[in-house]
């Protein structure tokens, strides 16, 4: 059985800054220049602190041009701080601004291009959260998150080396009383991040997804009288995500020691830096730089600290969207030396097909439909007919078994050429909000106004777009609801004769129609089938009888072929 590949609720975030360089790879110089500008801004505040420390000297050594000269380093360094910081966090928020428009370009591609089957697999919540939210809280976390994160990392670093250079000593102790302690703060963080922070990110998904399915079968709910039972599970799912979301809360709060933590580090500095001042082993000046520079390292590091549960969230939604990415990644495709013919044959060799739960259902079908063939697919509900008509359109990839056209495997056809040989017209036709013309518009050929009327009238149906409030422009409404089941149907097929396909597969919807609309797709599809291979699914015996050739299916397998007369 091919592999299906599917989402991950709480995927792994290790490694994934390393996964994701390639997205990063593009702007490396930008990135490069932002952090350069970064590091240059947290010099300026660094060098504040020494700065002072020598004015502080000047004054006890009644040095007055060194006293001058702090003073106006200290504006220079304050007017810089400013200028610096406000061009790195502009760098910054652009090149993510940049990535994160990539990211989002990519979801769309690559789920417009995922396979039906994965689409179908998964619920649509969980789809649109990846896609939108996640991508969203990046692009805050990028704005608002990543400038004060990277400055507070080079801010530490700078301090840690300004304090060796004036007593490596003092920096030594407060170090040894400091950093195990805040290690092991950082650990406790750490330790239960990972699940508190997914299991938030999987709650909250569930929710989206159990949102849309209730909003979507809203009405079927209510002549079923299922609401409340779904209120109940919506119900669940809520404390659910409510317990996950205390617990993150729970998590996130450990890293408030940080504070206990400074207070006694400063205690601690103070009464050494005394020790060492009445010792003479350092200046006055130098514990005034200590004591600055360790409240820029306290703040830093209880920055940092606040800072790793943005990255802790940001890191969980990096690793759910580049799970999604991953999982519709396409492999390439080989080029083949064989073209693709304008007209050939549609065949299938022991096909064999199974839905993501394990059902299957088809089972060694192997049918063929010669070129100009009209044939129609009959069976009862669930023997086979649709999911077989997505195989032989290429929407599904078979576990077993074949599809070709003109003896060419279609995983072996490029998409564009796949979609312009092989069109599946569904019994539900969707419709994107916007005007008749919009949706023929999305027809990969990109069809003019000229070509829209011009395929109107080949199919017969001016007197239908001339019967419209407003012809081609009539608004067809949210997902086509001011339009009939038959309408949509027509669209369709006005779409279909536009990509001009040397295979038509409709999924025959006049069963549930009024005789009307149903007699005008009738010679819409006689008048469409001319030049092309025609396969139906058929419903109505009225429609099967009009076909010179039927294909019955049952228990997912071929079980007669019949011909007319």
């Amino acid at each position: 059985m091919a592999e299906i590949r599917t989402l991950d609720e709480a995927p792994s975030t290790k490694g994934v800054l390393r996964r994701f360089w390639p997205h990063l790879r593009a702007h490396r110089w930008r990135i490069g220049a932002a952090m350069l500008t970064t590091a240059a801004a947290t010099a300026a505040v660094v060098g504040i602190a020494p700065v002072i420390g020598s004015g502080v000297d000047a004054v006890l050594g009644k040095d007055s041009g060194g006293l001058w000269t702090a003073v106006f380093v200290l504006i220079g360094l304050t007017v810089a701080r400013l200028v610096l910081l406000a061009a790195a966090e502009l760098q910054l928020t652009s090149v993510g601004e940049r990535v994160v428009r990539h990211l989002r370009e990519l979801v769309v591609e690559r789920l417009a291009g995922a396979p039906l089957r994965f689409i179908e697999a998964h619920r649509t919540g969980d789809l649109l959260r990846r896609s939108t939210g996640e991508v969203a809280e990046l692009a805050q976390f990028v704005r608002a998150s990543l400038p004060d994160l990277l400055g507070a990392a080079i801010s530490l670093s700078m301090t840690v080396v300004v304090l060796l250079v004036y007593s490596w000593l003092l920096t030594v102790i407060l170090l040894a009383v400091f950093l195990p302690a805040a290690v092991l703060v950082l650990r406790w963080f750490d330790r239960d991040a990972d699940d508190a922070f997914g299991d938030q990110a999987a709650a909250e998904a569930t929710m989206a997804a159990q949102f849309t399915e209730f909003v979507a079968a809203g009405e079927t709910l209510r002549l079923g009288g299922g609401v409340r039972a779904r209120l109940r599970r919506f119900g669940k799912s809520n404390d659910e995500a409510l317990r996950a979301a205390n617990r993150t809360v729970a998590v996130q709060n450990r890293l408030e020691t940080m504070s206990l933590l400074e207070g006694l580090s400063t205690a601690v500095l103070l009464l050494l830096g005394v020790w060492f001042v009445t010792s003479d082993q350092i200046s006055v000046g130098t514990v005034v730089v200590f004591v600055l520079a360790t409240k820029n390292l306290f703040e830093g590091v209880l920055n940092l600290s606040e800072l790793l549960a943005e990255l802790q969230l940001a890191r969980v939604g990096l690793a759910r969207l580049l799970d999604l990415l991953d999982a519709t990644e396409r492999p390439v495709k080989q080029a083949t030396a064989t073209a693709a013919p304008a007209r050939a044959d549609l065949s299938t060799s022991d096909l064999e097909y199974a839905y993501i739960n394990g059902s299957e259902v088809l089972h060694g079908v192997s049918v063929s439909f010669a070129e100009g063939d009209r044939a129609g697919l009959v069976g009862q509900t669930g023997s086979g007919k649709t999911t077989l008509a997505k195989l032989l359109s290429g929407l599904y990839a078979p576990d077993r078994g074949q599809v070709t056209y003109g003896g060419v495997d279609l995983a072996d056809l490029d998409e564009a050429d796949l979609r312009g040989k092989l069109v599946l017209v569904p019994q539900q036709v969707h419709l994107v909000d916007g005007t008749i013309a919009d949706n023929l518009a999305l027809a990969p050929t990109a069809p003019t106004r000229v070509d829209m009327v011009s395929a109107v009238h080949s199919l017969g149906l001016d007197d239908w777009v001339a019967s419209l409030p407003d012809g081609l422009d009539t608004v067809v409404g949210r997902r086509g609801d001011r339009l009939s089941a038959g309408e949509r149907q027509i669209i369709g097929l006005v779409r279909a004769s536009l990509v001009d396909p040397a295979v038509l597969i409709l999924d025959e919807a006049t069963a549930d129609i009024d005789p009307e609309t149903s007699a005008r797709l009738e010679r819409a599809v006689d008048r469409l089938h001319t030049g092309r291979t025609l396969i139906v699914i058929a419903h109505r015996e009225a429609t099967i009888q009009r076909l010179p050739r039927v294909v019955t299916l049952a228990g997912g397998r071929v079980v007669q072929e019949e011909r007319a007369g």
